[in-house]
């Protein structure tokens, strides 16, 4: 196999395969599904590496996992709204039991909605989120957990269509269900009529329809090619969705690739800049915002005003974040569909220079916990101090409990004043070329204190706590996995506090280093 080949690691027997032609390897092993269409919509590139190369795809990481967690409760949640329906049991490793216990309910009149009903056409396999039964017709529904309507949910409803009503169905209706953000849970039985909203999109999934042999034929004869297309990465490759190709695709990229220049793509549209491949390759005459040019010089920045502005905090200073949970369908009365509730706070406050103690609180009951949390958190910062957060998420967390506690909305106000935001701190004084164009803290904090990146934790981002959480309060009964759950929320919630202080300390050490140097002698 020629050298460079991405197929070159295959098995002796795919390439063997290959060989004799992609018709039968394709036939054999590439049938075509609603999601590789999605993905050959996206790039024909990646349909071709989810076919013969899948074993290149990253595998989802801890947030992935916990979107697509969130995405089978909502579908879960959707088809009580079908009181009746009967759900396709079998999955994609027995398609013949699935097609055929699909038959057999559509011809059951008894049966008013069908779930995850299975097609096969033109070797298209699909399965339908919700078919409802209209009489001698069929309204097809798929269900998503955004909250509006995008393009790629259309394209999702068209191929589904087409394989459906190509299979023999004949649909009246082709709708879109998706959570509604406004509907506002007061307690007992939920109103699922009210906590979906069900749009017909006949007219736009049809305008689709047309297009779609011919998107076929182009998609089928890239993978009857001996190599992939020639398309080269850019940000097709995280619309709709992040691509798990995206590192076999740029592993040959340079350090300093120009795609990672921040802020948009203006600066390659100027003329000077037309295949330059290099953020260190750009002319001077080419545009930059004050942070492209930071990243372009790729050196430490540091502000003539951030001595003054570190030195502005008031003791105590407490670092404070909080965790959430996120719920697409509301678990505690007076809530919405995915409001930030939260559940967990860490604190850390240094009370002298130097001397740092740390306090935190995490509700374990099924209880709605912003009551807990507000009174607790009231109670750890005090009314002295500055609050040391990163981001603008704990201010808008700290309004909406003064908002749902009423008695305690001027305490929680006074505590909104005293923050002090690290992040707008950095962003607008200080740079590092590690930081790579993000202020995020999971490229700051690596950064200037490499000793707390989050490789250690088991839990490495916001989304996944969430899911941690869920599944601690309202999942987990083993007390020995709840207390290991538990010790990972707090250890996260705790390394992002922490990781506040020691940010600070790092910060006050360079502008100190820096008046070193320039001082004479």
């Amino acid at each position: 196999m020629e050298e460079g080949n991405p197929l070159s690691s295959l098995s002796k027997e795919t390439c063997e395969r290959t060989q004799r032609g992609r018709s039968s390897l394709i036939a054999l092993e590439s049938r075509l599904s609603k999601s590789r269409y999605l993905a050959g919509l996206q790039c024909p590139k990646r349909l071709y590496f989810e076919v013969y190369a899948p074993y290149q795809a990253a595998p989802p990481d801890d947030k992935q996992h916990a979107m697509l967690e969130m995405g089978r409760m909502v579908g879960e949640a959707a088809q009580r709204r079908f009181p009746g329906g009967q759900v396709v049991e079998a999955d994609h490793r027995h398609l013949n039991a699935a097609l055929e216990r699909t038959r057999a309910l559509l011809l059951d009149p008894q049966v008013p909605a069908i779930f995850e009903a299975t097609f096969q056409f033109e070797g298209i396999l699909v399965r339908a989120d919700i078919l409802e039964r209209v009489g001698d017709h069929w309204r097809l529904i798929e269900v998503k957990a955004a909250s509006r309507i995008k393009p790629v949910h259309l394209d999702d409803l068209a191929i589904q269509a087409y394989v459906v009503e190509g299979a023999g169905l004949n649909l009246c209706e082709i709708c879109l269900m998706y959570v509604n953000r406004h509907y506002w849970y007061p307690g007992g039985e939920l109103d699922w009529h009210q906590l979906f909203c069900l749009q017909d999109v006949t007219e736009a999934v049809r305008d689709r329809l047309s297009k779609i042999p011919q998107q076929l034929r182009r998609l089928r004869a890239v993978l009857q090619e001996e190599r992939p297309p020639q398309i080269e990465p850019d940000a097709h490759c995280h619309t709709p969705y992040s691509c798990p190709f995206w590192g076999q695709c740029t592993q040959e990229k340079p350090h300093r690739w120009i795609y990672h220049l921040p802020g948009g793509r203006g600066p390659l549209k100027h003329p000077s800049a037309q295949g330059i491949q290099t953020i260190d390759a750009l002319p001077p005459e080419v545009p930059l915002t004050a942070l492209q040019r930071r990243v372009k010089h790729n050196m430490e920045w540091i502000s003539p005003k951030l001595s003054s502005i570190l030195q502005a905090v008031q003791y105590p200073v407490h670092h404070l974040d909080f965790e959430c949970l996120i719920p697409a369908v509301p678990l505690y009365p007076n809530t919405r569909p995915y409001q930030p509730l939260p559940v967990q706070w860490s604190n850390h406050i240094e009370t002298i220079p130097g001397q740092v103690h740390h306090e935190w609180h995490l509700c374990r009951d099924h209880k709605d916990p912003r009551e807990e949390i507000a009174v607790s958190v009231l109670q750890s910062v005090g009314k002295e101090g500055s609050i040391c957060v990163y981001s603008d998420n704990e201010r808008f967390l700290l309004r909406t409990l003064a908002e749902a506690i009423p008695c305690l909305r001027r305490e929680l106000q006074q505590v909104i004043e005293r923050l002090w935001d690290l992040c707008a701190i950095i962003q607008a004084h200080y740079y590092h070329p590690a930081f790579q164009g993000s202020f995020s803290l999971k490229s700051v904090l690596p950064a200037l204190v490499p000793a707390l990146a989050y490789d250690d934790l088991d839990i490495h981002d916001g989304a996944s706590a969430s899911a941690v959480y869920y599944r601690l309060v309202f999942c987990e009964t083993d007390w020995v996995e709840r207390e290991r759950l538990a010790l990972a929320l707090q250890q996260y919630c705790a390394r992002d506090t922490r990781g506040l202080v020691e940010l600070r300390w790092a910060l006050q050490k360079r502008v100190m280093a820096k008046h070193a140097d320039a001082s004479p002698g």
